[in-house]
């Protein structure tokens, strides 16, 4: 047999190795009886007794022909699956890599590495060959639409396109990580998360899907998963950026701030030109008390941006900072550019807002907190009514009825101090004092109580027959005792001192007072109250980090703190002197005596280092850090009124609960 009729003889054989793998060995072996040098088909052969199951056959006939032809990637690559067959990944991992030293682009020979690598024990290994392949595997086709999609925030029409895909293919990675993201998005972390470790199953070396990974984990305050998931991340790629921050916030979240400091003085080193590199590290130094180190950074980080809006606002949420004229004149010639990005606009209108009303400019002030909550109020949702909805159900569901019956559920423990409340009420304040008792531990605005109330819902109702909050009608005493130990066991790591009792500042937590009696009838529970049109406005005033949604809107505004109002008058009337209630105006005019009264109802022997809060060096990182580092000051208490011609529309939707204030119902306490 000439070599061209034997090249035409292995081009049907080729044709026949995904269909029908034996015909194709044959063929070859064929072929090769001819011409016993053909390179093709010697490889066409190791390949096909690999697919009909004998990869000591294929073994034998890929090592004679890669000692005969040591630079040939294909060969290597073919040997390398044949001793992947046979279970001898140590020879695989060998082969591999001779495949990918020859020829750095064979994406698949380091796909293939990376699997033996595992397979071997070499999770680091492992981890940088399919990084490399990763990080060069082109975006594999059909993708277009719903990547266009998830950039658009069109989630529906993501998840539709991608279901559909994973329905062809349910081990696709890029449909499950792409999907993980709609969810995540969605704040469905624990799908999200199911997804995404679904992705690491199939694929231990994507680190795309474990970054993702992390930052979910990140997202629900579980950073014992998260900081594991960076580390393994950095072991691989030791100065990736993104992952470095990522730790550093995780960090953050764990009170580790010397070491994120550590890391983002690191990172700015490395890249002085990133603006959002200075601007955590910025919030790091502002939340250890390093005012002078945070404005730095601030200023650092307009250096290497100069539209850079979230840096003035940063400083400006400083609270206690005032802007030169040149800033004031920096600020005022961005907003006049047309191509300013909106989110730099929002928080620009917020900085300058903050900075006029420093010269007391109110009127010119107050036109830009209105631009930027108008602006800013359009790139969120929320529904009023559907709050309104919440507040009405749960007070049908929580009757004291419901309580009586329920008697004595729960657990005994007392460690949890409940603080709930409006933003901007002086919870801040209550939390520093609190904190600074000997046996309480500050902690920080935890999610968890959220997520333990999620997985009690569900658990109580799998099926979703019954929404939230009638399915509290199905839970039952050892559920709801589980959970109480399952908040206990979350916010563990947040209890770095190891003190009896430990504040949760979560405000948002008024919604579920039900289940906070239910699960720690014991517990603390306390409600920062400050003047409504003052709540109001000062929460108008403010960008907050996420959620908050109902901030933006003066209307909306005043119908939440009304809806709020109206719950916690409900939980008075049904649990009489379950909840302590503390207005700043009091604590301001009488701090002793609002604080021994705080005390004698958590239970706590008065401590005049609770006077002193101000000289605790503990880490406070919302919006009032700054203002809790200094002695009580009554000028804030009246501040709204400055503002009064322009508040009308708060002043309607609050309604009687002006006229009202401090008056709480008639109630035996």
């Amino acid at each position: 047999m000439n070599t061209a009729v034997a090249d035409l003889k292995l081009i049907s054989a080729v044709q026949q190795l995904d269909s029908n793998p034996a015909a194709a060995a044959d063929q070859a072996a064929a072929i090769l009886a001819m011409v016993p040098a053909h390179a093709e088909a010697q490889l066409l052969l190791g390949a096909a007794c690999r697919r009909i199951g004998d990869p000591g056959r294929a073994i034998a006939v890929l090592e004679a022909l890669a000692a005969q032809h040591p630079q040939v990637p294909g060969t290597l690559l073919e040997l390398g699956r044949a001793y992947a067959a046979a279970g001898r990944p140590a020879e695989a991992a060998t082969a591999f890599g001779r495949a990918v030293e020859v020829d750095p682009g064979m994406l698949d020979a380091w796909r293939e590495l990376a699997a033996q690598l595992f397979l071997a024990g070499d999770e680091k290994g492992g981890d940088e060959a399919y990084g490399y392949y990763e990080r060069r595997m082109p975006q594999p086709a059909g993708f277009a639409d719903a990547v266009g999609a998830l950039n658009d925030e069109r989630l529906d029409t993501a998840e539709l396109l991608l279901n559909e895909r994973l329905r062809q293919d349910p081990a696709d990675i890029v449909a499950l990580r792409l999907l993980a993201s709609c969810a995540s998005r969605r704040d469905r972390l624990a799908e999200a998360q199911r997804l995404l470790e679904k992705c690491l199953a199939l694929a231990p070396g994507c680190a795309t899907a474990r970054f993702d990974l992390a930052n979910v984990h990140y997202s629900a305050h579980r950073t014992d998963k998260a900081l594991p998931l960076i580390e393994r991340l950095l072991a691989a790629d030791p100065d990736n950026l993104d992952y470095l921050m990522l730790k550093a916030r995780t960090l953050r979240l764990v009170g580790g701030f010397e070491e994120a400091i550590l890391v983002m003085q690191r990172i700015v080193a490395a890249h002085p030109g990133n603006d959002a590199a200075w601007l955590l590290l910025g919030h790091l130094r502002r939340e250890v008390g390093q005012q002078a180190g945070a404005i730095e950074a601030y200023r650092r980080a307009i250096a290497a941006r100069p539209e850079s809006g979230e840096a003035y606002w940063s400083i400006s949420n400083l609270k206690t900072v005032r802007f030169a004229p040149e800033d004031v004149a920096a600020m005022r010639a961005l907003l006049e550019r047309r191509s300013l990005a909106s989110v730099d606009r929002v928080r620009l209108e917020f900085a300058l807002g903050k900075a006029l009303e420093d010269e007391a400019a109110y009127a010119e002030s107050f036109e830009h907190y209105a631009r930027a909550n108008t602006l800013h109020r359009l790139s969120i949702g929320y529904d009023a009514a559907a709050t309104h909805d919440d507040v009405e159900r749960a007070m049908r569901v929580f009757g004291a009825d419901f309580f009586r019956e329920r008697a004595g559920w729960g657990s005994e423990r007392a460690d949890p101090i409940f603080i709930v409340g409006l933003p901007r009420s002086g919870s801040t304040l209550l939390e520093q004092m609190l904190a600074s008792h000997p046996t309480v531990e500050g902690t920080r605005e935890l999610p968890d109580l959220s997520i333990v109330a999620a997985e009690l819902i569900v658990a109580a109702d799998p099926a979703g027959g019954a929404a939230y909050p009638e399915s509290a009608a199905r839970m039952t005493r050892q559920a709801l005792e589980a959970a109480a130990a399952s908040y206990l066991e979350r916010t563990q790591p947040h209890r770095v001192l190891g003190r009896p009792r430990f504040v949760d500042k979560m405000l948002g937590n008024f919604g579920h007072i039900g289940l906070i009696q239910l699960m720690f009838p014991n517990a603390a529970i306390i409600d920062a109250r400050r003047h409504p049109m003052g709540t109001g406005l000062s929460c108008y005033k403010q960008l907050f980090v996420r959620g908050l949604n109902f901030t933006y809107d003066l209307g909306e505004l005043g119908a939440y703190l009304r809806d709020y109002a109206a719950l916690m008058d409900h939980f008075d009337r049904v649990l009489p002197g379950r909840v302590h209630r503390v207005h700043y105006e009091h604590l301001i005019a009488d701090p002793e005596g609002e604080l021994r009264r705080l005390l004698d109802y958590c239970r706590l022997p008065f401590d005049p280092a609770c006077l002193r809060f101000y000289e605790n060096p503990r880490i406070v990182q919302t919006a009032s850090s700054e203002q809790v580092r200094r002695p009580l000051f009554a000028e804030g208490v009246d501040q709204w009124r400055h503002y009064e011609p322009w508040l009308g529309a708060l002043k309607d939707a609050l309604g009687d609960l002006i006229e009202r204030y401090p008056a709480v119902p008639a109630v035996a306490r």
